[in-house]
């Protein structure tokens, strides 16, 4: 990867709808010569996939919570079992096997304290192999995760 798939890389995780065509003026190649290194970049796995950033609150989702689980065993058979069923639950929005205190780190949104009590007692508690689970509410975000840090060279 070079300075100019770095460039184009920055420039589509700002914006990927970017036409090629712009996207090869901003970085100074053809549009040709740019949707072939694009190409590339799929190909090679460095562009995942392309979406949109939603706001959550705008679609009545205004509470997130952190919820560490910890599990009653760490074996393969175990944690496999957790992570299908937590990939099975669209309220879970993230899920992370994590190092420390709690085995993983869940993120869940919520529109308010009740629709999580409910996403909580239905599914969260209901999860296989769960011995422990402690919620955080976030009250204020400070920083979200809006893209991976890129040479600017």
């Amino acid at each position: 990867m070079d300075k100019i798939d770095r460039k184009i890389l920055r420039y589509l995780q700002d914006n990927c709808r970017l036409s090629i065509s712009d996207l090869g003026n901003l970085v100074g190649l053809s549009t040709s010569a740019t949707h072939r290194r694009i190409s590339i970049l799929e190909k090679e796995g460095m562009i995942e996939k392309y979406t949109a950033s939603l706001s959550g609150e705008k679609l009545g989702y205004s509470m997130i919570f952190f919820v560490e689980v910890s599990l009653e065993n760490q074996s393969d058979k175990t944690l496999a079992s957790f992570e299908k069923a937590a990939l099975e639950r669209p309220e879970v929005l993230e899920c992370y096997l994590t190092t420390g205190s709690a085995d993983y780190l869940v993120k869940v949104a919520a529109k308010d304290t009740k629709s999580y009590e409910q996403i909580y007692k239905r599914i969260i508690a209901s999860l296989p192999h769960v011995s422990r689970i402690e919620s955080s509410l976030v009250m204020k975000t400070v920083k979200a995760w809006s893209g991976y840090s890129l040479e600017k060279s």
